[in-house]
């Protein structure tokens, strides 16, 4: 079986050939660097979540017959085309769950002791005689609300319990033993908002949940609350979100993601597009560099996840997962709807 695998980490390319020693494997930095004659006999493709399969990317893979994302989500994916192509898509649903817990609190902390912004105060030798400037608050005794309590939501409540904070959560599917154990509270999206001195967020990118923190939801938030976003950037209306900093009904945010972060990545290579059509993006990327902006706005490129111990978990169940497929009983499959 013929595998190309794009853009591995750091080393991560011995350790795929290792696990898949008889297969033929293809490291590439983008599908377009394969000749067009190895292209026409790839059989798997795997990708990392900033990588877009489109439906011009599969036209240039015709025998393909699976796509193993090394992530959770699949947005990045047409599921559409792979489905209507009969190209199973793998997903690696569980990893690093701990780690990107973790990394929401660090967002938390630095927002909630100014750690950051002194930081770049000091970077750039302003005097800093008035610390009143830099003043923050304890997280504990605060309550924290929980949009999402799958594996790393329910982490993310583990450890929020362990500091001493009290725990609101919003989910379709309440993990009621959780509940129990740590004495957290399920209620309903609203309430959660309403009772909250900080939200984080940790849903999936789907049509429900597209924009699921809008500015009529955030106009229910305390004054002065704060914002997390660890999950994908299409959960949260940006344009909203930056209204609703600058007029100071949230006192800051910490972003891992953003919403049309692909394209910000890209969005030079954007200039060349006169589609019409691309108004409502352009109006998102500007809100995007509103936020990079904003003293009160931590933004990182989409990290959460980058660790040691997580990468080689999604490494790891990326090659069980095809090496399931190559034997007929694949796993992790994602189920097109």
């Amino acid at each position: 079986m013929k595998i190309l695998y794009i853009r591995p980490y750091e080393n991560e390319s011995e350790m795929v050939q290792a696990a898949l020693a008889e297969c033929d494997l293809i490291i590439a930095a983008c599908v377009q660097d394969v000749d067009e004659a190895t292209r026409a006999t790839i059989d798997v493709l795997s990708v990392f979540v900033d990588y877009e399969v489109t439906s011009d990317m599969l036209d240039l893979l015709p025998h393909i017959q699976c796509i193993a994302t090394r992530s959770a989500g699949f947005d990045h994916i047409d599921m559409a085309q792979a489905h209507a192509r009969g190209i199973c898509v793998t997903r690696v649903p569980h990893y690093g769950t701990r780690t990107v817990a973790e990394y929401a609190f660090a967002l938390m902390f630095a927002l909630s002791r100014n750690a950051y912004r002194s930081y770049i105060d000091m970077q750039k030798n302003v005097g800093i005689s008035d610390y009143s400037a830099y003043q923050g608050f304890d997280l504990y005794g605060k309550t924290l609300g929980v949009i999402g309590t799958g594996m790393i939501g329910k982490s993310v409540c583990e450890i929020a319990k362990g500091i001493g904070m009290k725990v609101v959560a919003f989910d379709a599917f309440p993990d009621e033993a959780l509940a129990t154990k740590h004495s957290i509270r399920y209620t309903s999206l609203d309430d959660v908002l309403v009772q909250s001195d900080i939200v984080t967020v940790h849903v999936p990118s789907m049509p429900e949940t597209y924009h699921m923190i809008n500015e009529q939801k955030l106009n229910l938030m305390k004054r002065g609350a704060y914002l997390i976003n660890t999950a994908r950037g299409e959960v949260i209306d940006t344009p909203a979100l930056v209204h609703a900093l600058r007029t100071g009904r949230l006192a800051g945010a910490g972003l891992d993601v953003l919403e049309g972060e692909h394209q910000l990545r890209e969005e030079v290579d954007l200039l060349a597009q006169p589609d019409k059509e691309l108004g409502e993006l352009w109006h998102t990327l500007v809100a995007d560099h509103a936020l990079i902006d904003m003293p009160q706005v931590i933004v990182t490129p989409h990290i959460a996840f980058n660790t040691i111990e997580a990468k080689r978990e999604i490494t790891e169940v990326t090659i069980a997962n095809i090496k399931k497929f190559m034997v007929g009983t694949p796993q992790n499959i994602v189920q097109y709807e």
